[in-house]
């Protein structure tokens, strides 16, 4: 199974910021430091190792033309205060067969540098923790020890360089880490401001366009947007509001002169017709009205469902609910109970008993209504929410109605930043699901 690289990525824009940045940086750094050990410090340690085997290449020899124990010991005086080595001969002893370090970095070149410039058998001794290096030569009386100090093979200038590499990249990182911050915050301050302002709540006073010179543009379009659509829902609230005047007033004449009809079936085929008119001007007018000057406030969503379903169960309708968590939601109050409303009397014309229920996810909160009717056509479930589509072709209000109840429902929670999604029910008929984002 192959692992996408998309898995593996950051999910933010400042991760993937600092990725783009430190990765050719880290790069770099693997690469310089590898070659810098691979040829600096192995050229640098085998030139201390043949120094070294040049020295106890002329020691060896020095004892092995000692005629005395008093030779060897001026030797070994002259190595200490020249060479800092300490030379000791084992008279007439063997070489031993413990341990031989020549594995390691250090013990493989002075190997290498020995093996060049003696011709006895010896054996290389390593101790880390004192920092102590030990060269057992076998020589034919006995054998010569040479013990030399660690700094004598080995160059501390790696471990600085190293050091100094990692201190430089651990603050160019805080550094970058500072900048990218500060850059990556007006955007995160814009998607904000754009999903607060995409959920009906409108943006902070203090938001202004900030940082560089394509989100300051990106800032001032937005602003620019959002002023337009402004304007654009404040002249059309003040055009349906003379519009919802002028049709009124002549329903309302009409409605009179019908009384003043007496009850002939003329007049009440007359008010049959003009209460259907007063009520399809109505639908219409909700439909585009939309939420207008109403303000985002919390509410408690399970006090809201409990008061709706009281409310329906007043007019006789079969309603019940399960499992109502106790959830906070921000929304237009009045807007989004119009919005329950309409999917729950959409419901009670078809079916007799209808439930609602809550899921509440980690990122999004599920709000069930599941009737028991006959449904939707599958086909169907994407033209529902067009203006004026009904599944039943009647035009008897009653039944089949004006096809606006779902589409302002639709577009209420649209404005809340959430949506409406239709699908089979548990109990038989349609459930409407609204999700809304948290």
């Amino acid at each position: 199974m192959k692992l996408s690289i998309k898995k593996i990525l950051p999910r933010s824009l400042l991760g993937r910021s600092l990725l783009i940045l430190m990765t050719p940086i880290f790069l770099i750094q693997v690469i310089t430091t590898y070659i810098f050990f691979d040829r600096h410090w192995d050229k640098v340690t085998g030139r201390l190792a043949f120094a070294v085997a040049g020295e106890v290449a002329m020691i060896v020899s020095d004892v092995e033309n000692a005629s005395d124990g008093d030779e060897i010991e001026a030797i070994s005086q002259k190595a200490v205060k020249a060479l800092d080595f300490l030379v000791s001969f084992d008279d007439g002893a063997t070489l031993s067969k413990k341990r031989d370090d020549r594995n390691t970095m250090v013990g493989k070149a002075l190997s290498e540098s020995l093996s060049y410039k003696i011709s006895q058998p010896f054996r290389i001794s390593i101790d880390i923790e004192e920092k102590w290096v030990e060269v057992s030569i076998a020589l034919q009386n006995g054998v010569l020890r040479i013990t030399m100090p660690q700094r004598r093979l080995f160059s501390s200038s790696g471990y600085i360089f190293l050091l100094w590499m990692i201190a430089i990249s651990i603050t160019l990182l805080a550094i970058a880490i500072l900048f990218m911050r500060n850059q990556i915050r007006p955007i995160r301050r814009l998607a904000i401001v754009a999903e607060r302002f995409g959920r009906g709540q409108d943006a902070p006073a203090s938001f202004k366009p900030e940082g560089a010179r394509e989100i300051r543009q990106a800032a001032r379009s937005f602003l620019d947007m959002r002023d337009r659509i402004r304007r654009q829902i404040q002249q059309r609230t003040a055009m349906l509001a003379g519009i919802s005047h002028d049709l009124r007033t002549p329903l309302t004449r009409m409605k009179l002169q019908t009384e003043m009809l007496g009850d002939t079936p003329d007049a009440a085929e007359l008010k049959s017709d003009i209460a259907e008119m007063e009520k399809m001007v109505n639908a219409y007018l909700d439909f585009v009205r939309g939420e207008g000057d109403e303000k985002t406030e919390a509410i408690s969503l399970n006090d809201l469902i409990s008061r709706i379903i009281i409310n329906t169960r007043r007019i006789g309708i079969d309603i019940s609910e399960k499992d109502l968590p106790e959830i906070m939601l921000t929304v237009r109050p009045v807007a989004f109970e119009r919005c329950l409303m309409n999917i729950i009397n959409n419901a009670t014309k078809y079916a007799h008993h209808i439930e609602i229920s809550v899921e509440n996810t980690e990122n999004e909160l599920l709000l069930h209504i599941d009737d028991d009717g006959p449904g939707i056509p599958e086909e169907a479930l994407g033209d529902v929410f067009r203006p004026f589509f009904r599944v039943d072709e009647s035009r008897n209000l009653e039944t089949g109605g004006i096809g606006l109840g779902l589409p302002i429902a639709q577009d209420i929670i649209l404005s809340h930043g959430g949506h409406i999604e239709l699908g089979r029910s548990p109990l038989g008929g349609l459930r409407a699901t609204i999700i809304m984002a948290k």
